[in-house]
């Protein structure tokens, strides 16, 4: 059975956000990183290169193929912010219209820019996100 491509590492989350690029983009990484720390409670984690996570959570498919990944994060890219805020089986948490500009994937929302959206709505969405993955998957502080 294949490994999994993301794994927790000891990279320095502070380190990671220093190096980002682009002022706007490292500015907005900062922001999340506080209210991720804030909703969760947890300390972040490097996942890979460039996922910065909170919490962890372990899963096993009928097939047999598990592992463990974040239980939620974010990922500051060049093309947008990456947040990992959703269950990432079945059926995923609702998404508020009130929320703002994104774009959303199958376990992920896509974000230009912070000013877009309405924080106190994601708020809510990461936790609500993490109650559905729960509902699912054992989930871990770290």
């Amino acid at each position: 059975m294949a490994e999994n491509k993301t794994v927790a590492t000891d990279r320095s989350v502070e380190t990671y956000l220093a190096g980002v690029e682009h002022a706007g983009r490292q500015a907005d990484a900062l922001v999340l990183d506080a209210l991720f720390r804030r909703v969760t409670g947890w300390q972040p984690r490097m996942w890979g290169p460039s996922i910065i996570g909170y919490g962890r959570y372990e899963y096993r498919y009928d097939s047999g193929h598990g592992g463990s990944s974040c239980a939620t994060g974010f990922s500051p890219r060049k093309a947008n912010m990456v947040l990992y805020v959703l269950g990432c089986e079945g059926e995923s948490v609702p998404l508020p219209e009130r929320l703002g500009k994104f774009k959303a994937g199958k376990s992920c929302l896509y974000l230009n820019r912070l000013a877009d959206v309405d924080l106190a709505v994601l708020e809510q969405l990461i936790r609500d996100g993490l109650v559905d993955l729960e509902k699912r998957w054992p989930v871990f502080p770290a």
